[in-house]
């Protein structure tokens, strides 16, 4: 994994910095984990390099990662790879599948569905992976839900499925754009973004499209932290910051692309 460039938006007096750009080895087994500034006051963090427990000669591609704490991570990545870790140490897990995974989310440690090529899907139940039936043999980049039984997948060509406890099933997007990411603050507030600059809102009932801005740059990552508070990120460092009636463009001042994003709050956002 390539740490390209790290981006964070702090409070408006203190204006948008860049905080680090540089990369590991290219080791792609190497992940890489954030250690805490010596002063808060210092806007900077100190990155470390972890070894996962791939070995140099089956080393893959990690895409994807989440967690329901601190010492419970999941990275997803290349021919199925999963790692998880417990907060000490990294160990690979039975993915099930030899798909390459590209995005994983979970409502618990013990309910974490991973997607990816071939429209791939599968679950974790705190003891084992298992596949399910997603309805989509397209690739799915992206997935995340307001509980575990309300999940959206998101991939190429405008592909949306939907998981409602029991079954997945498809939802009409309205684009044939490929989606690389989606994020909500609720089950009937839901984002998802794409190639082209492409932005769909889902109110609970339907998908529409959004004015992004952008037509040029593609979009990768989404996150918010409410409905009216939401950045997506994209190609040549594009963000684009949503107040909850429109989507604006913000100069960071970085043009290396930008594949996710996540924040502990409106003020506190992290673009990598």
């Amino acid at each position: 994994m390539l740490l390209r460039s790290l981006a964070r938006v702090v409070p408006p007096l203190a204006g948008l910095c860049l905080l680090l750009a540089s990369g590991c080895s290219d080791n792609s087994d190497k992940i890489v984990k954030p250690s805490p500034s010596p002063s808060p006051s210092l806007r900077a963090l100190v990155w470390t390099v972890q070894s996962s427990f791939l070995t140099q000669e089956s080393s893959f591609t990690l895409d994807g990662v989440w967690g329901s704490s601190g010492s419970d991570v999941f990275a997803v990545g290349w021919s199925g790879a999963i790692q998880h870790y417990n907060g000490s140490a990294w160990s690979s897990m039975a993915s099930g599948t030899g798909e390459v995974l590209d995005g994983v989310w979970g409502s618990s440690g013990s309910d974490v569905f991973a997607v990816g090529q071939g429209g791939v899907i599968q679950h974790y139940n705190g003891s084992a992976w298992s596949s399910m039936t997603s309805g989509t043999g397209q690739i799915l980049n992206g997935v995340w839900g307001s509980s575990g039984s309300d999940v959206f997948a998101v991939g190429e060509s405008g592909v949306i499925q939907h998981y409602n406890g029991s079954a997945w099933s498809p939802m009409t997007s309205g684009t044939s754009q490929t989606l690389n990411a989606v994020w909500g603050s609720s089950g009937s507030d839901v984002f998802a973004v794409g190639t082209a600059g492409t932005i769909l809102h889902y109110n609970g009932s339907a998908w529409s499209a959004m004015t992004s801005g952008t037509i040029l740059l593609d979009l990768n990552g989404v996150w918010g932290s409410s409905g009216s508070d939401v950045f997506a990120v994209g190609e040549a460092g594009n963000i684009q910051p949503y107040n909850g009636s429109a989507w604006s463009a913000m100069n960071i001042g970085t043009r290396p692309d930008l594949r996710g994003v996540w924040g502990s709050s409106g003020s506190d956002v992290f673009a990598a």
